[in-house]
């Protein structure tokens, strides 16, 4: 058993096992009946620390700059308060959902208030932060896992998709944080090494696994490419079958999973942006379907809102006519 999944044991309660259970039965039954059956609380978050990056990611809407909602940080007064609503049930927190987490200045005190709650943290980076200062920080937050994406190992291959990023800068980061964690005699945090996998990427993929090795990083982790405009830029999908989401079609590329009516993070996973905004999911990058807002009601109140209900009955009767779910690689 490694060291990240003892630590998310060592986080549950009876009242936290309890709550996943109701949640995973309601899910199942909503499925059946074909009508949202809400038991229990969302399980899994996702907050938004900010909505800023440093970086121009062609496949981000925040990096291309698209992005339709404001941009902010989320307000650690604010953010304590949330946490104090959800500590009981919530298990995982993903601080991370548009931006750079480590632009946040307060990120470390988001860090450390959900994990002396008992909540099992994790962020993603894209590794341009973490000097031997906030590598030290970060280990000392309480972070339990952290994502680090490194989509290329050279800096000409790397830049083609991360625009204005530096690959040494990000390999440097890696190697602060494991010599943190060795110097402060940490199992955490587990650290990920991420390779988003395009057509342009895809024959370094041998050559990132070495480099996980290299760097001592406890895993690396090869992942899809989520491309927005599908027939329009066909030219980044990889061609290897395994690591592409998509097929071609005589009408163009097409997911290749089935899209089923169900979602299993609509019933147990809250997305929170940087100003409060519940979204139904991580999918809603514009935000255009905000279910409510922390700000002026309770996380309870909005998760078992008529408009959540609402949302996820159509999910559940037709989930090819939401927007937002066409492009979605979820398993239900």
């Amino acid at each position: 058993m490694n060291s990240h999944t003892i630590n998310f044991i060592s986080t549950l309660t009876f009242r936290k096992i309890l709550n996943i259970l109701k949640v995973k039965v309601g899910y199942l039954l909503s499925i059946i009946v074909k009508r949202p059956v809400v038991w229990g609380l969302p399980y899994s978050y996702a907050v938004e620390p900010t909505s800023h990056c440093n970086l121009r990611c062609h496949q981000c809407p925040t990096g291309l700059g698209t992005i339709k909602r404001s941009k902010g940080e989320f307000s650690i007064d604010v953010y304590r308060k949330f946490i104090d609503q959800i500590a009981s049930e919530a298990t995982y927190l993903m601080l991370y959902l548009q931006g750079e987490p480590f632009i946040n200045p307060k990120l470390f005190d988001m860090i450390k208030y959900a994990s002396v709650n008992g909540i099992y943290t994790c962020t993603s980076t894209n590794g341009h932060f973490l000097s031997k200062k906030n590598a030290i920080q970060t280990v000392l937050s309480g972070l339990d896992r952290i994502i680090i994406s490194i989509d290329g190992t050279t800096q000409e291959v790397y830049e083609q998709y991360r625009k204005g990023g530096d690959i040494q800068m990000v390999i440097t980061s890696i190697t602060n944080l494991v010599e943190a964690k060795r110097k402060l005699k940490s199992r955490t945090p587990y650290i990920i090494l991420q390779f988003i996998v395009f057509k342009h990427n895809e024959h370094q993929i041998s050559d990132f696994e070495k480099l996980g090795k290299k760097l001592h990083v406890n895993k690396t982790e090869v992942k899809s490419a989520q491309i927005y405009n599908v027939d329009n830029e066909s030219n980044m999908i990889t061609d290897i079958a395994k690591y592409s989401r998509y097929q071609k079609h005589k009408e163009g590329y097409r997911l290749k999973r089935k899209l089923r009516n169900s979602c299993r993070r609509i019933f147990t996973t809250a997305a929170i942006t940087h100003d409060g905004n519940l979204l139904p999911c991580c999918y809603d990058k514009d935000g255009d379907f905000s279910l409510g807002n922390i700000n002026t009601q309770p996380l309870a109140k909005i998760w078992n809102s008529q408009s959540f209900n609402t949302f996820r009955q159509k999910v559940l009767v037709n989930r090819q006519a939401i927007e937002i779910c066409r492009n979605c690689n979820e398993y239900a």
